[in-house]
């Protein structure tokens, strides 16, 4: 059932258009910047987007989390809406960050939710490519 949604997700992505020259892979979105990636997920209770970051290296893992607040305007104004924001914290032995949106309620095991989770996660994925455009940027400069 997971992989029947995460395919028709993907078909149904396909017809979106990107803010940028290329056409991205919306459920496996390469940002170009090692260990920042956009995360979509399903689960039983929840739905849920996110910009993810999780370096290694403690500093650069600092250096990217106040690059991500540096954008927070322009991402919120990009969204239309404030994101949940999650400091470096320890996570299975790695240091990780976090600025997503969660829906609750809903199931991707029950395919009456399907409308719902794909509602949810199109217009946010659109949103952080069009953010994307403008904020890579910043962190092209940290390297």
């Amino acid at each position: 059932m997971r992989q029947a949604f995460w395919t028709a997700f993907g078909q149904y992505m396909s017809l979106a258009p990107s803010a940028g020259e290329e056409k991205p892979n919306w459920l496996n979105y390469k940002t170009g910047i090692k260990h920042l990636y956009f995360k979509t997920d399903a689960e039983r209770d929840r739905a849920s987007v996110a910009i993810a970051l999780a370096h290694p290296d403690a500093d650069l893992q600092e250096a990217y989390y106040n690059q991500l607040l540096a954008s927070k305007k322009m991402l919120e104004i990009k969204t239309g809406e404030p994101w949940t924001w999650q400091a470096p914290h320890q996570e299975q032995g790695k240091t990780i960050s976090r600025v997503y949106q969660q829906l609750d309620g809903v199931n991707i095991f029950n395919q009456a939710d399907w409308p719902d989770i794909i509602s949810f996660l199109k217009p946010r994925l659109i949103a952080l490519d069009a953010w994307w455009q403008e904020a890579r940027y910043g962190f092209e400069m940290l390297f």
